[in-house]
């Protein structure tokens, strides 16, 4: 005898499909939502590992300015004492240049003439002063060249001014320092740092001493005479 099936079993089927499909959604859904999690603590931990890091650079970046400003700080006491050491070499080398220099500038000076004022700029030196005559002044600028101390004697002006008729000439030359290291025999040796070069001609009995003239400002292109 044939069994007949009279149960709705297509609405069964439809709702066991529904039931299945409602599962692997919701499964789907819970898979999505753990690996958006797991993505999202993955990067997390990437981003949190590398602000770790470049915080670390910073601060190895500011330990680093900090010696750099250190280093520069020394460098420029560093230079200043290399600038004042230099200062005390050379002091120490051309320590006797002022006493050779004024003994010469009292060796070189020619009877008939009278310095008024002496200024140095450097290496230069500029004369101010007054005399008998051009031919002095002629005498005196010959004398500084042999003194050794003083070289390229360079007479600026020359005039005549009135209220000293024992002077009436005044004028201004430069002069330039020589390096006492440097200067040299007549035969071409070289002397010492130490050594006094070779004094300048005496110059004759000094006639009766002028009276110390007032020092005037000279005027630039005076006529000769």
């Amino acid at each position: 005898m044939a069994r007949i099936n009279l149960l709705p079993w297509r609405e069964e089927r439809r709702k066991a499909r529904q039931k299945a499909f409602y599962g692997m959604l919701g499964l789907s859904v819970l898979a999505g939502v753990l690996l958006s999690i797991l993505i999202y603590s993955l990067y997390g931990g990437w981003i949190a590992g590398q602000n770790a890091r470049n915080e670390y650079l910073r601060g190895e970046i500011a330990k680093v300015d900090a010696q750099i400003k250190e280093i520069q700080e020394l460098d420029k006491k560093k230079a200043k004492l290399l600038a004042r050491k230099q200062v005390i070499e050379q002091l120490q080398a051309n320590r006797s240049q002022m006493v050779h220099l004024f003994d010469s500038l009292v060796r070189t000076i020619p009877d008939g003439v009278a310095l008024t004022s002496i200024k140095q700029e450097g290496d230069i030196l500029t004369l101010n002063g007054r005399s008998q005559s051009n031919a002095r002044v002629s005498t005196y600028m010959r004398n500084l060249e042999s003194s050794g101390w003083m070289t390229n004697p360079d007479l600026n002006v020359i005039e005549a001014k009135e209220g000293n008729p024992a002077l009436p000439y005044e004028f201004t030359l430069k002069v330039k320092l020589a390096n006492p290291s440097a200067v040299k025999d007549k035969d071409g040796a070289d002397r010492g740092a130490g050594q006094t070069p070779p004094a300048a001609p005496a110059p004759a009995a000094p006639a009766a001493a002028p009276a110390p003239a007032t020092p005037a400002t000279p005027v630039a292109g005076g006529n000769a005479s």
